[in-house]
């Protein structure tokens, strides 16, 4: 089926752009730190159990990631108020801007590749970036899945 190719070429086409962007900055910060980012600045605090199948890693990897990240300062941890036992994460103020500044330098590192685009590209681009945001945004019954 055509869709499913196109589909599958906007999903790989868009690693290739985080992969080159991550070699030409020489970004040595690993995806999954940037995801986790995102992921709890989009869907607010998470436990550590459902943040890893929120990000599609182990919970090990998880909490070593976590425990990395907290260390430099881009996450905290704390109790779930609904079950001590559990550890729950949240983004700080200085992980959210980490993430806008890679962002910035993604943007910028990107940007001479596209450079003459002209207006209908441009406006193909926004359309095809709505669509994918519009149908990738997990709402609660997905998110409740995760658990």
């Amino acid at each position: 089926m055509q869709h499913d190719r196109d589909i599958l070429r906007l999903v790989t086409g868009a690693h290739a752009l985080t992969r080159v962007a991550s070699l030409e900055t020489r970004n040595e910060a690993p995806a999954a730190q940037w995801r986790t980012i995102t992921l709890l600045r989009e869907y607010g605090p998470q436990r550590i159990g459902d943040l890893a199948a929120l990000s599609r890693v182990t919970q090990p990897g998880m909490t070593r990631l976590v425990a990395q990240m907290t260390e430099a300062g881009l996450l905290e941890r704390g109790a779930d108020a609904q079950d001590s036992r559990a550890t729950v994460v949240t983004v700080t103020d200085a992980g959210l801007a980490a993430l806008d500044e890679w962002m910035r330098v993604l943007g910028e590192a990107l940007a001479p590749r596209f450079a003459d685009l002209d207006d209908d590209e441009w406006a193909a681009i926004r359309r095809a970036a709505d669509i994918v945001e519009e149908r990738t945004r997990l709402e609660a019954p997905a998110l409740e899945a995760t658990r």
